[in-house]
């Protein structure tokens, strides 16, 4: 028993007391106190501020700065450059020209008026779809609805004219300088359907007045065709299949 108390003496023997406990405690809160303060003054630093280089360059800051080098040609005016004068007119890009569509309709009301082949030789629908309307609308307010046959009609004529065209002529003609010529010598043919509302045409005066109008529409697109393809002396050739594309319309409105 001597044994075991003396174990338990050296056992729970220590040099460890009561006042070394109270200088730990004292060097953890000065250890808090240092770190806090260390804190308070990172916190309590200025914070980097931008500087605009001109002040760094005033304040006698030596350095060389990058600035772009402007060149004065790269605002300058050329051929290559779009600007808004320089741009054509909306009507004149979609390829609609008034002045042009008033002159093919002038040879067309007269044909004796020698034909300008190179305004002739232009693909312009504005005046042949206008007139086709046209002359659909005419039909219609005389009881007539008929847009399909004169649609269907122009399509099947145009593709015939210019197969015959391409056969006949060395240099060729394009499916819509043929489709234009026809539109445009269509016009006579809407004078006589505009007559046809107010009168009957199924009598002598009708049937007269409806060889004049087909005779008119073939002269006038002859004219024009052999004048833009260069056909001198085949004027009847063309006139020909031309009358008989128009009789087909004037059948349609006299009837």
């Amino acid at each position: 028993m001597s044994n075991l108390g003396q174990f338990d003496s050296d056992f729970y023997q220590s040099n460890y007391t009561i006042d070394n406990q109270e200088q730990s405690s004292e060097d953890s809160n000065a250890y808090g106190h240092v770190y806090g303060s260390r804190k308070q003054q990172a916190s309590e630093q200025p914070q980097p501020v931008f500087v605009p280089s001109e002040m760094l360059m005033s304040s006698g800051c030596e350095g060389q700065f990058f600035q772009p080098a402007s060149n004065p040609d790269y605002y300058s005016q050329s051929s290559y450059v779009d600007s808004f004068d320089e741009e054509p007119p909306l009507l004149e890009e979609l390829g609609i020209n008034f002045d042009h569509i008033w002159q093919k309709t002038l040879t067309v009301l007269n044909p004796l008026k020698p034909a300008d082949g190179s305004i002739m030789n232009e693909t312009d629908l504005t005046g042949p779809i206008l007139f086709c309307i046209t002359l659909g609308v005419t039909l219609l307010l005389a009881g007539k609805a008929q847009f399909g046959y004169v649609y269907g009609m122009s399509a099947l004529g145009c593709l015939g004219i210019h197969t015959l065209l391409n056969l006949m002529s060395s240099s060729g003609a394009s499916y819509g300088c043929v489709a234009s010529v026809l539109g445009y010598c269509l016009l006579p043919m809407v004078i006589l359907s505009i007559c046809a509302i107010f009168s009957s045409l199924q009598g002598t005066f009708g049937t007269v007045l409806a060889l004049v109008i087909v005779g008119w529409c073939s002269l006038s697109a002859s004219k024009i065709f052999s004048s833009a393809l260069g056909m001198k002396g085949q004027q009847l050739l063309i006139a020909y299949p031309c009358a008989l594309l128009y009789g087909l319309f004037a059948l349609l409105t006299v009837f």
